[in-house]
């Protein structure tokens, strides 16, 4: 599977279980906690679903363009950044230890990187 295929699929497989957390995060997640407190959890959800689409975006364009190394920096750091930032988050709503606090800005970084490659790969584009 080349790199493109794995931006593509990670993008929608993120995007599926974005709304399934989504959903848990509006209909089940206030019982299971016992609290109506469920900002944090959607803040990952958010943050999930706006990566997926990044990552459609960066398999599309890596598609197109031909290989980048920039592009696929950028789409590497996206997955990264979801796992950390989204995932330390809902580990910590469910009840994680504390210290996995911490986890959670460096997936932000990621996506920092991530976007600041992007922007870098349209300055440096030439159309064909």
């Amino acid at each position: 599977m080349n790199v493109q295929h794995q931006f593509l699929l990670a993008g929608a497989l993120y995007g599926a279980s974005g709304v399934a957390l989504g959903a848990w995060g509006a209909h089940g997640l206030a019982a299971f906690l016992g609290t109506t407190t469920t900002g944090a959890w959607d803040t990952a959800v958010l943050y999930q679903m706006m990566h997926a689409l990044c990552l459609l975006f960066i398999g599309g364009a890596l598609s197109v363009l031909g290989h980048s190394q920039l592009l696929s920096w950028a789409g590497y750091l996206v997955t990264l950044g979801v796992l950390l930032f989204s995932g330390s988050i809902y580990a910590l709503v469910l009840g994680a230890p504390g210290w996995l606090g911490p986890v959670t800005p460096v997936g932000g970084v990621c996506f920092i990187v991530a976007w600041s490659l992007l922007a870098l790969a349209a300055w440096r584009w030439t159309p064909r």
